[in-house]
């Protein structure tokens, strides 16, 4: 039924349920899977004289990277552990239902796994908000992980 399965995360503990089911649901049915990680390089704050220093940018841009990298190599190890082709993107300065969407389109997904929300506090709320996007968006079928 689906050939590949696009797999969202944000490297957050809810986030690995979406991915774990994502990558089963692939085993079973025989699909490709593709992780996608969307990161903020941008920083969420300012100095106090309203600007940003060059130096605190590529801080802060090199730590969502890198972690990303980490999340993405481990979902990566989760997927050659099921037997799963699998290919990996780390995406940033986009919106992440943006970038769900568009990845999931160009690479003929014909499915999104993704979890219920994310991180906690605030910023659980900005990304719950991904998953509402992504499902009203969305033109492909989107399974979403509790």
């Amino acid at each position: 039924m689906y050939e590949r399965i696009l797999i969202s995360t944000d490297g957050s503990e809810v986030a690995q349920k979406g991915v774990e089911h994502g990558l089963a649901l692939a085993r079973a049915i025989g699909a490709r899977a593709t992780i996608v990680m969307v990161v903020e390089s941008l920083l969420p704050y300012v100095g106090a004289d309203g600007g940003l220093s060059a130096s605190a940018y590529l801080e802060y841009a090199n730590a969502q990277k890198t972690m990303a990298e980490k999340v993405l190599d481990e979902a990566r190890l989760a997927a050659d552990g099921k037997g799963v082709e699998v290919d990996t993107a780390c995406l940033e300065n986009i919106l992440p239902a943006e970038a769900i969407i568009e990845t999931a389109r160009a690479r003929n997904c014909g499915l999104i796994v993704m979890s219920s929300h994310g991180r906690r506090g605030l910023r659980r709320l900005i990304l719950g908000s991904v998953t509402s996007e992504v499902l009203a968006n969305s033109p492909i079928p989107v399974l979403v992980v509790r």
